[in-house]
This record gives structure tokens, C-alpha cells and sequence, in this order.
């Protein structure tokens, strides 16, 4: 069987592989011994599979040595490829708890109390990220004794999602973001950030952006701004931590 071979040498996990394709073709992200099974014709394990969109990212799973094969197997024509290998989604960093960050510190705002539950925190997300992340997110928050704006606990039938959401992000103390590509390429969720910015602008909320499978660079080209925000990642920080951070930063530096 014929197949383009990238030999990608010693690599990071987190770092980012890249394969732009003229048309469709199965992509193989392999270590060493996989990819010597697959090269003379044994079962192997990989990384991808039938690639329609290009570019494809894939990421590195673990340190090591790893090769990408791109092959027509089963397909019809033939393609060409070029791979190329990005940074991580974040460097690796050694982070202050975010209750030690003076500008979020400083600048946290009292609960509001005019008739509506206030909540401690507005999630703004990509639907598309609900399963991964928000969700369990969510979950997390409400663990820990945080009242959590999310639309599949707070939304009713018959409810006006625009008023809901002006709502909702008028009654809470922390707007968190969850930046995703996803959350990038939608219309709705910019606009639940431009009013998180405006508030945060005006001293009533906090934005802390959540980076969740997306690079710095991805964070760049959206937003500069952003990408100079104190932020947590999924690459390098668990569910659980985040929301422990989050319950820590509201609860030991609230002013009533």
C-alpha cells in the first residue's frame, strides 16, 4: 500500500500536528512501533482516521517519537499533504491561585439583590462543548455551593433567551468563558462576551476566560485582549480544579 510518511521526530505531548490535505484521506498519528506494524501491513493503533475537512489538528498524546501516515485506503484519487507541528494548546505554566491575582481580587463585585437571584457565576459556552466540558463545569461549581448561570438549568419553555441571558449576565459576579473553536465561529456566544467585556469594563464582573482545545495563537488571532487575560485551560487544569479555584476566588475575597 502506498502512503505519505512524516517522520516527526521526538515531539511534546500537547503539541499540536497539522495536516492540510487536497482532498479526503486517512491520517495516522503513530508512535514508532505502531507505525512499523502499520508500514509492513500488521494491526496497529493510531491517532485520527478518514480526514474530510482540512486542515486536520491532531494532538500529540504523549512524549516520544511519532510519524503521520496518509494513505487512500478504501478511497478513491489520490491527495497531497503537508504536515506541519504547532505549539500546544498553553505552555506549561506554574500559575498563582487566581485568588492571589490582584485585578481579579480588587475588583470583585458584590452580589446583586433587586427582586432576582443573583448567581456567583455566568458560563457562556458553545453548545457544541456541553458534553466535554460545561456540563461537568457547571456540575462542578454547584458542588461547591456557587449559584451557576447555565442555560439547560436556568432556561424554561417559553422563556425569551435574550432576556434570560441580559438577565442573567446583569445578576452575576463572574463571567467565565469557555473559548473553544467552536465558541470562536459562533454569532451568539460573541454576543454574550461583549456584554461579560462591557461589564467587566465597567467594574461589575469579572471575565475569566476557560481555553478548551485551542491554542494561544487561535486566542491571538480572535482576540488579543483575551489572549493577555488570566485564564485556566482543559490542556493543563482538571474540571475540578478549576471550580475549586473559581469557589475559592468568590467566597474568600467576596464583599457583601
Amino acid at each position: 500500500m502506498q502512503f505519505i510518511h512524516n517522520d516527526l521526530g521526538q515531539r511534546q505531548r500537547g503539541e499540536i500536528v497539522e495536516v492540510t490535505l487536497t482532498s479526503g484521506a486517512n491520517v495516522r498519528l503513530m508512535d514508532s512501533s505502531n507505525f512499523s506494524n502499520y508500514k509492513n501491513g500488521r494491526a496497529h493503533r493510531f491517532h485520527g482516521g478518514l480526514a474530510k475537512v482540512s486542515p486536520l489538528r491532531l494532538a500529540i498524546p504523549s512524549s516520544g517519537h511519532w510519524h503521520v501516515a496518509i494513505d487512500m485506503q478504501g478511497l478513491r484519487g489520490s491527495t497531497r499533504a503537508s504536515v506541519s507541528v504547532l505549539p500546544g494548546a498553553l505552555p506549561e505554566i506554574r500559575e498563582s491561585p487566581l485568588s492571589s491575582v490582584p485585578s481579579l481580587v480588587r475588583d470583585i463585585p458584590p452580589s446583586v439583590a433587586t427582586g432576582e437571584e443573583a448567581h456567583d457565576v455566568f458560563i457562556s459556552h458553545a453548545s457544541e462543548d456541553k458534553d466535554a466540558i460545561v456540563r461537568p463545569l457547571a456540575n462542578a461549581l454547584i458542588s461547591c455551593g456557587l449559584k451557576v448561570w447555565y442555560d439547560e438549568f436556568t432556561l424554561r419553555i417559553g422563556d425569551s433567551l435574550r432576556q434570560k441571558i441580559d438577565r442573567g449576565l446583569s445578576k452575576s459576579r463572574v463571567g467565565l468563558v469557555v473559548l473553544s473553536p467552536s465558541f470562536i465561529a459562533k454569532g451568539w456566544t460573541n454576543y454574550e462576551l461583549d456584554g461579560i467585556v462591557t461589564r467587566t469594563i465597567s467594574g461589575e464582573q469579572i471575565l475569566l476566560p476557560i481555553w478548551h482545545n485551542i491554542t494561544k495563537q487561535q486566542v491571538i488571532d480572535y482576540s488579543s485582549s483575551l489572549a493577555d487575560k488570566v485564564a485556566r485551560s482543559t490542556a493543563t487544569h482538571t474540571v475540578e480544579e478549576i471550580a475549586a479555584e473559581i469557589n475559592e476566588l468568590i467566597k474568600s475575597r467576596s464583599t457583601v
